[in-house]
C-alpha cells in the first residue's frame, strides 16, 4: 500500500516512533533488515543514494555531477533518484516512513523542519559539515534550533519572469519593477488578456503560491509564521489576499479553476510562460536558465512589486533555493556528508552545476564560477546583486505542519473560484485547518 505525504504527517504526528526512529543509532535499524537509506558498504566500496527534484537542465547537471565525483573517487557509487516537484514529497514521504529513505535528500525550506524536527534527517555539523566560507547570512539556513539538517544548496529570491516579446508584440508596456504595484500587476495582465483577445492569459495563477502571500504579508508587516509554531497573519489578511484575486479571476487575467487544478500538477517545461499561453508568472531566480531553455525564448526578471510603488520597501528575501539534507537512517554519515561537502565547496562540482540551482553560498566558489556563467546565470547573478538594499529579515522556516500551507491555500482557492465557497468561508477554512496541521 502506498503511503501518501498525508500519512506520512499522520505518523510523524506520533514523534519519531511514528517514523521508525525510536532508539535507532547510525547503523542500528532497530529490526533485521539492515533498514534505513540506500546506503551501504562493501569493504572499500560504498553506495549511496541521492534524491532531488528539478528539470531536464538540474538533472543533467546532477548526474554529470555525480559522474565527477565517482570518478574521482572510485570508492563510491550513488544511486541518483531524480523526480518532479508534484510528486516528489509524496515518494520521500513513503520512502521515509518506510525506513528506505535515499541517504542524501534535496530539501526545501518549506519541509525541512517537518522533516528534522520529527527525527528523519542527520544533523550535518555532527559528522563534519564544512560552511567556514559560506557567505554571511547564508550558513545556517537549514539549522532548526540549533540542529543543522541541512546546508545551503543556493541563493535565490522571488522574481517574475515577463514574455518581453509577447509584450512588445501585443503593444503593452513592460512595467517599471522599481517602482510597479501590486495593482500594476493586476491592470498588467488585463491589458494583456484583453490586447490578446483572451488567446494570451496576462499572468498564470499566484493565488495558491505561497512565496507571493509570505511577499505580500511582508509589506504589510506580518509573516507567514512566527516563533511558537503559529501563523504570523490572521484570517482578514486572507481575505483581502482572495478579494485580490477575484479580480484577476473577472477579467480573465488569470487561469481558470479548472486550469489551475490541473495545472498543479504539471512538470516544469509545461507551464503556462513557458508554453507561450501566458504573458508572466512568479519563478524563483535560480529557474532563469532552465525557464529559458525549456520556452526556448528569453524571459525579462523582474522584481515582485509593492505597495506603495518603492522597491525599497518590498521586504525582499534571499532564500535558500533548496538545502543538502542526509537520512538519519544512512548506515553511512561520514560519506554522505562528504558528498554534500564536495557539493557545496568544491569547484568541480560548481563548474558542472553553475548557479542553476542559486547562487552558490561559498563566496570563493561563486567568485570562481562568475566567468563561466551562462547569459541568463549572470542576469540572475546581477539580480541577486541588484536587490541586497531591499532585503527585509530572512522568514524563519516553516515550522512542522507548515509545509502545508501552499496545498490548503490551493484547495480552499480552488473551491472559492468553483464557486463552492464565498470569500469569508475559504479565507477562514483554509486559516483554521492550517492552524491545526500546526497543532494548534
Amino acid at each position: 500500500m502506498t503511503t501518501t505525504r498525508r500519512q506520512f504527517l499522520a505518523m510523524a504526528s506520533m514523534g519519531a516512533a511514528g517514523l521508525g526512529l525510536a532508539g535507532c543509532s547510525r547503523g542500528d535499524t532497530g529490526g533485521g533488515d539492515g533498514g534505513g537509506g540506500g546506503g551501504g558498504s562493501d569493504g572499500d566500496s560504498t553506495s549511496l543514494t541521492l534524491t532531488w527534484w528539478g528539470n531536464p537542465t538540474r538533472n543533467q547537471n546532477t548526474t554529470d555531477a555525480i559522474d565527477a565525483f565517482t570518478t574521482e573517487n572510485p570508492n563510491f557509487s550513488i544511486e541518483a533518484q531524480p523526480g518532479e516537484w508534484a510528486s516528489y514529497w509524496d515518494r520521500l514521504a513513503t520512502q521515509t516512513a518506510g525506513n528506505t529513505a535515499p541517504d542524501i535528500i534535496q530539501m526545501d525550506m518549506a519541509y525541512i523542519s517537518e522533516y528534522g524536527q520529527r527525527g528523519a534527517l542527520l544533523d550535518l555539523a555532527e559528522y563534519g559539515l564544512d560552511t567556514s566560507k559560506f557567505i554571511e547570512g547564508t550558513a545556517d539556513s537549514g539549522v532548526i534550533e540549533g540542529t543543522n539538517y541541512g546546508v545551503n544548496a543556493g541563493i535565490n529570491s522571488p522574481s517574475v519572469l515577463f514574455n518581453a516579446a509577447m509584450f512588445e508584440e501585443l503593444g503593452v508596456d513592460l512595467p517599471d519593477d522599481t517602482t510597479w504595484t501590486w495593482d500594476d500587476w493586476l491592470t498588467t495582465a488585463i491589458a494583456i488578456t484583453e490586447a490578446s483577445g483572451g488567446e494570451i492569459i496576462g499572468t498564470t495563477a499566484f493565488i495558491s503560491n505561497d512565496v507571493m502571500l509570505s511577499a505580500w504579508l511582508r509589506q504589510r508587516g506580518k509573516e507567514l509564521f512566527i516563533e511558537g509554531n503559529q501563523p504570523g497573519f490572521d484570517v482578514s489578511d486572507i481575505t483581502e489576499w482572495l478579494e485580490y484575486h477575484l479580480q484577476f479571476a473577472d477579467a480573465g487575467a488569470m487561469p481558470s479553476a479548472s486550469q489551475i487544478t490541473e495545472e498543479a500538477s504539471l512538470p516544469f517545461d509545461q507551464g503556462r510562460l513557458l508554453t507561450g499561453t501566458a504573458a508572466m508568472s512568479m519563478y524563483w531566480s535560480n529557474q532563469l536558465d532552465a525557464a529559458e531553455a525549456a520556452g526556448g525564448t528569453e524571459y525579462a526578471m523582474l522584481r515582485y512589486p509593492s505597495f506603495d510603488g518603492d522597491a525599497t520597501t518590498r521586504k525582499a528575501w534571499y532564500k535558500a533555493s533548496m538545502l543538502w539534507s542526509a537520512s538519519a537512517r544512512t548506515e553511512n554519515p561520514e560519506a554522505a556528508v562528504e558528498v554534500i561537502n564536495w557539493w557545496v565547496n568544491s569547484t568541480e562540482a560548481a563548474e558542472i552545476c553553475l548557479s542553476e540551482r542559486g547562487i552558490p553560498a561559498n563566496g570563493e566558489i561563486a567568485e570562481h564560477i562568475s566567468s563561466m556563467l551562462s547569459e541568463p546565470q549572470q542576469r540572475v547573478a546581477a539580480f541577486i546583486a541588484d536587490i541586497e538594499p531591499e532585503l527585509g529579515d530572512t522568514p524563519i522556516a516553516p515550522p512542522p505542519g507548515g509545509g502545508q500551507l501552499g496545498s490548503l491555500l490551493l484547495r480552499y482557492s480552488s473551491d472559492l473560484l468553483f464557486d463552492k465557497l464565498t470569500v469569508e468561508e475559504a479565507a477562514t477554512g483554509f486559516y483554521d485547518e492550517l492552524v491545526t496541521s500546526l497543532g494548534g
